[in-house]
């Protein structure tokens, strides 16, 4: 009665392994030690100091100024190297007008000069006329002792009135005086002022050449209006940044972390980062900024965003500014535990289970999980740490067929 029933499990064994065909597929074993919990975001290089080269400071009277000619994005340009040439017509258009103004305006005055020396001399002339009759009239008046009263009233009269005349004169070429005095200072005024202008039109010119005040690698800025790095042809205003020169001696990462993630994330957290181009090597680094408030991320005005910066531990001459890369930053280890690859786990309603390989074929183990990663996830139960798991289902067939 044993061996008949021996025979029946075994038959039923084989009948389940043919209706159960596995296909060949990768494989991976179970991996048992340290289990990272990590966060990988991708990110820009800057330099943690740099030297900018922005418009230099011009007035608006000049309006904005045409870039015709920029270093190439990536030069590497000595100290005094020419960075940025601007249009100077404009400029140059501004110094021959002050010029043709200045002399004119030099011209005005010597000649108010020449009119008001005139009108000086004229009343100094009838200065002296007056005194001269105001002379003639004090000797009238010495003479006429023995003149009738009525000429004597006469002559007194005349004297007062060429002493009044007097006075007027004297009054009038004293005013005068203030009036062509202040006339001076107006036109004076005037030339200090146009002088001025063409002071700073030349000083415009000269700046509208723009050399690099350090040695360094040129990064174009990007220009806010169009959203690209800045051309010949852009107008920047004075004092925007054009073009940026990092110290390459120390450099940083600039990040962005969903709102959902950013809790995870701790200053001095060690980061793994690796360049796009050269994805096969790893470097180190660690957080060093998390920014307080959540910003909405760029051309997306729902999403919001908390912006991170990463320390590069020493340098590479692989890192440039601008350069992306990928960040892994390690939010926490736990030691000892089984993990093995997400491909590795499958899902089913509220069940997770895996394709343990038994002899040529898999069974189906169901598993308990842990916290995972990108890549990743810890097996808390139901998994030996000597076992051969499949990458991918060994059994499409069944799936397919809906058994």
């Amino acid at each position: 009665m044993i061996r008949r029933s021996t025979i029946v499990l075994v038959l039923i064994v084989l009948i389940g392994c043919k209706n159960k065909t596995a296909i060949e597929v990768e494989t991976c074993n179970v991996k048992n030690g340290l289990f990272y919990i990590d966060l990988v975001e991708e990110g820009e290089i800057q330099a943690t100091n740099s030297i900018n080269i922005s418009v230099p400071a011009m007035s608006w009277q000049f309006g904005l100024f045409k870039i015709t000619q920029i270093v190439e994005d990536g030069d590497m340009i000595q100290s005094g190297d020419t960075a940025v040439i601007f249009d100077p017509s404009e400029v140059e258009k501004a110094i021959i007008n002050a010029n043709a103004e200045l002399e004119i305006a030099k011209a005005e005055l010597e000649k108010k000069k020449a009119e008001q020396a005139s009108k000086i001399e004229e009343l100094k002339a009838n200065i002296e006329i007056s005194e001269i009759s105001h002379r003639i009239s004090e000797i009238n008046l010495e003479q006429a002792t023995f003149e009738a009263d009525i000429t004597r009233r006469e002559i007194k009269l005349n004297l007062e009135k060429a002493k009044i005349a007097l006075d007027k004169a004297r009054e009038e070429i004293e005013n005068q005086q203030k009036i062509h005095s202040e006339e001076i200072k107006q036109s004076m005024l005037k030339i200090s002022q146009l002088e001025s202008n063409l002071r700073e039109a030349e000083i415009t010119f000269k700046n509208l050449t723009v050399v690099s005040p350090a040695a360094g690698i040129a990064i174009l800025r990007k220009n806010w209006s169009t959203g690209n790095k800045w051309q010949v042809g852009d107008q920047p205003w004075s004092g925007s940044p054009l073009v940026d020169l990092p110290d390459l001696q120390e450099l940083k990462v600039h990040t962005e972390i969903s709102e959902v993630d950013i809790s995870k994330i701790q200053m001095g957290q060690a980061v793994e980062i690796k360049l796009d181009a050269f994805s096969d090597t790893a470097f180190s680094g660690k957080v060093i900024s998390i920014a307080n408030l959540a910003q909405f991320k760029e051309g997306d005005s729902k999403i919001k965003i908390f912006p991170v910066e990463i320390l590069i531990d020493g340098t590479s001459e692989k890192f440039l500014p601008g350069m992306t890369v990928s960040c892994r930053i390690i939010v926490d280890k736990i030691d000892s535990v089984l993990y093995i690859p997400l491909e590795a786990l499958f899902v089913e309603g509220d069940k997770n289970y895996v394709y343990d390989r038994f002899g040529n074929s898999y069974r189906k183990k169901d598993v308990v999980i842990g916290q995972r990663n990108n890549d990743f996830v810890i097996i808390r139960e139901g998994l030996d740490p000597d076992a051969i798991l499949a990458l991918s289902d060994p059994y499409p067939e069944k799936k397919r067929s809906g058994k």
